[in-house]
């Protein structure tokens, strides 16, 4: 069920002082605003007003982490002006939501806001800025560091050779080369290879569990 709150609840969310830089947002255009559960495959997302719905919705996933939250909201918001400005004739991620959101968040930098290495990412990232943060290895690996992270979880990137991990289907890969962005693993109860993105979480396991497994008999 959702709930109505005031909207200096967002401060909650935001990194400390950023709340009086993004409250403009909001004062100039009717934002419906949606503090979202965690979902995979999007952290935020932007939908342009209608006839039966006459204002500009915005979602954001709740669990992130303060910069990601900001940088979200940044993004999205980047695409409420960009609809302004543009309506129907741009691209969704084209070069004027790029240049609109380098606009936008070049203000948040500089200003000991972002720790420095998400900083440092931050920049080469609105070189050319993607459709999600997820895309960009570098700035992703960045702000994970400032995660809630799920105990036993780590990036791909993360773990050392010869150590195993467990996707979220079961499944146990050990990993055998670390390449620039990706890491070639081995699936251990087939021997086939297969390449993960270095910035896929999955979880570690414990060598004992692996033995456990693989002694695991089937009866009939």
């Amino acid at each position: 069920m959702k709930k109505e709150t005031s909207f200096s609840y967002l401060e909650l969310f935001l990194p400390p002082d950023t709340f009086p830089m993004v409250a403009p947002y909001f004062r100039d255009h009717t934002v419906y605003l949606t503090l979202t559960h965690e979902r995979k495959t999007v952290l935020g997302d932007y939908r342009h007003p209608t006839i039966d719905q006459p204002y500009h919705r915005i979602s954001v996933n709740a669990n992130l982490n303060p910069y990601s939250f900001l940088i979200t909201l940044i993004h999205e918001l980047a695409h409420l002006l960009t609809f302004v400005h543009f309506k129907h004739d741009h691209s969704p991620h084209g070069k004027e939501w790029k240049t609109q959101f380098r606009h936008m968040l070049l203000p948040f930098m500089g200003k000991r806001i972002f720790p420095p290495e998400v900083e440092k990412a931050l920049y080469n990232y609105l070189h050319n800025p993607a459709a999600s943060t997820c895309t960009d290895p570098g700035l992703y690996k960045a702000l994970y560091l400032y995660d809630q992270r799920k105990p036993g979880f780590r990036l791909v990137d993360e773990i050392q050779l010869g150590q195993r991990f467990m996707t979220e289907d079961g499944r146990v890969f050990e990993k055998l080369e670390q390449l620039r962005t990706r890491c070639r693993c081995k699936d251990v109860k087939n021997g086939r290879h297969y390449f993960f993105p270095g910035i896929a979480e999955v979880k570690m396991i414990r060598a004992n569990h692996v033995m456990a497994c693989s002694n695991k008999k089937v009866t009939r």
